[in-house]
């Protein structure tokens, strides 16, 4: 069986039920949907999903601690092991325990706005598959001042292999026991080294799979110019056409809301006027089903970064991550 995975919990709920939407709209209400909990503050999506027949929270909590311990392995420093302790984005690792064969994942902070068919058929010949340009920007991934990263990985993998966590395609089984041990034997024997910390299961994903010498497929690198697309929102020029994205009329196959923290469409589902980009789109999916608790603005709207200027693309991918752990912070011992 195939499907689609996300994580979440309360805190983007919203965020939660507009990507869960668009999935439905676009796929169909048959195909399953696995949620992974971020942590144990989830009664609120529990009762949404509960509604879903197709939708369900992975529940295995073998593998959720199993995965948990490798993260506070895989972390270079005891404080980042506290840290990432309580930092749970790495859930999504459990992924390749199932309940799929083969899947997509998808973070709550995306829409999907084409079919998945090419990814599906792309993971019959690749253990993973991507589409997007992380690889532009190493920085986000590896320790790039670390004079042992072009020990471990050389150049021309970097600029190509690296990937954006936020979306991808792969498959179960990928990483049984023996390959964990491997990879943390590494990781333990120095090469935490060439990680970037503060993103903290990104890297640690690009790592496994790149060590691993696992292929890869991305379409940004295999697309002719002519069929491309983008898919970020700090892309201002996609054009908007019955409710789906255009990147110069080539139609997107998801939208990321990177550096839009789940704070801001909380409270613009409140009914805060906060301004930001394919807001529009964003609260079309999210009320399709509810159109009656659409949100009534009665004040002037205002941008969501408070009226600073908007923040570099740096900022934003920080912000990301630091945005992350505020959402999803767990608070119990």
């Amino acid at each position: 069986m195939n499907g689609i995975c996300t994580l979440a919990n309360d805190r983007v709920y919203d965020q939660l039920i507009a990507l869960l939407n668009s999935i439905e709209v676009i796929l169909g209400a048959e195909i399953p949907v696995c949620v992974y909990p971020f942590d144990e503050e989830i009664g609120r999506i529990s009762a949404a999903i509960a509604q879903r027949p197709n939708v369900f929270i992975y529940d295995n909590q073998e593998s959720i601690q199993r995965w948990d311990r490798f993260m506070q392995e895989a972390s270079p420093t005891s404080s980042n092991r506290k840290k990432f302790r309580l930092y749970g984005a790495h859930r999504r690792f459990c992924a390749f325990d199932g309940p799929f064969e083969k899947f997509v994942y998808m973070d709550a902070d995306t829409l999907l706005m084409n079919s998945l068919d090419h990814i599906f058929d792309k993971l019959n010949t690749y253990d993973r598959v991507v589409y997007d340009f992380q690889f532009l920007q190493p920085q986000f991934v590896y320790n790039i001042n670390s004079p042992k990263l072009l020990e471990v990985f050389d150049k021309e993998r970097i600029e190509s292999e690296i990937f954006c966590t936020g979306f991808f395609g792969s498959r179960k089984g990928l990483f049984q026991q023996d390959k964990r041990d491997w990879l943390l034997a590494q990781i333990q024997a120095g090469e935490s080294e060439i990680l970037f910390t503060v993103a903290g299961d990104q890297p640690v994903l690009n790592y496994m799979f790149m060590k691993s010498e696992m292929s890869i497929y991305n379409l940004s690198h295999h697309l002719p110019d002519s069929e491309k697309t983008g898919c970020c929102v700090t892309s201002t020029h996609f054009e908007e056409k019955d409710r789906i994205l255009y990147d110069h009329n080539k139609r997107l196959t998801y939208l990321h809301y990177i550096g839009i923290p789940p704070q801001v469409t909380e409270a613009v589902c409140a009914g805060e006027n906060l301004e930001f980009p394919y807001r529009d789109l964003f609260l079309h999916y999210r009320y399709i089903h509810e159109p009656e608790k659409y949100p009534v603005f009665t004040t002037p709207p205002r941008p969501y970064y408070n009226s600073s200027p908007p923040p570099s693309l740096w900022k934003r991918v920080l912000r990301k991550f630091q945005n992350l752990r505020t959402a999803f912070t767990y608070t119990g011992s």
